[in-house]
């Protein structure tokens, strides 16, 4: 599903639009309706470089045990 955002709105936040998804994705984030796993894919960045981007503005990361244990997958699968 793709999502069209009017270029009024975007010129009206006066971001970029990487900028503007950027934000969009870190409220999603703060509102845990999507995972930092998930945030970090859609903003094309690795997980510790979204992380620091949090940490830099104040954000705590919310970790639960889903996560983690997405994270272990990840890891065991990599070798």
């Amino acid at each position: 599903m793709s999502l069209a955002v009017l270029d009024d709105v975007i010129e009206a936040s006066g971001l970029p639009e990487h900028e503007f998804l950027l934000e969009i994705v870190i409220m999603l984030f703060q509102r845990d309706k999507i995972s930092l796993g998930k945030a970090s894919e859609l903003i094309g960045m690795h997980r510790m470089q979204f992380q620091k981007l949090l940490a830099d503005r104040g954000i705590c990361v919310h970790y639960d045990v889903a996560e983690f244990q997405e994270d272990l997958k990840t890891l065991q699968e990599s070798g």
